[in-house]
């Protein structure tokens, strides 16, 4: 995994599915058993299969968390979705 850019970290924190069964999901809101079907299937193409990707090692490693201050709209612990 390449070197995790600030705006990358903010756009999961609040960019939306685009398609599929979650479109219009927040990224960091995906299941993680979506993103690990993903990581076996293959991720989409561009800016959202590169986001996806890091969306991937972040769960796997249990750091959600440090993209809930970045929430745009939310307050820090809000489930919303």
């Amino acid at each position: 995994m390449d070197s995790i850019q600030p705006q990358q970290l903010k756009k999961l924190a609040n960019m939306k599915m685009p398609f599929g069964k979650y479109a219009g999901r927040v990224l960091v809101d995906l299941p993680e058993p979506y993103i690990c079907w993903f990581e076996k299937k293959g991720y989409p193409d561009g800016e959202l299969g590169e986001l996806m990707k890091t969306l991937y090692e972040i769960k796997l490693n249990g750091l959600e968390y440090l993209l809930e201050p970045l929430r745009q709209g939310r307050s820090t612990g809000s489930t919303q979705r």
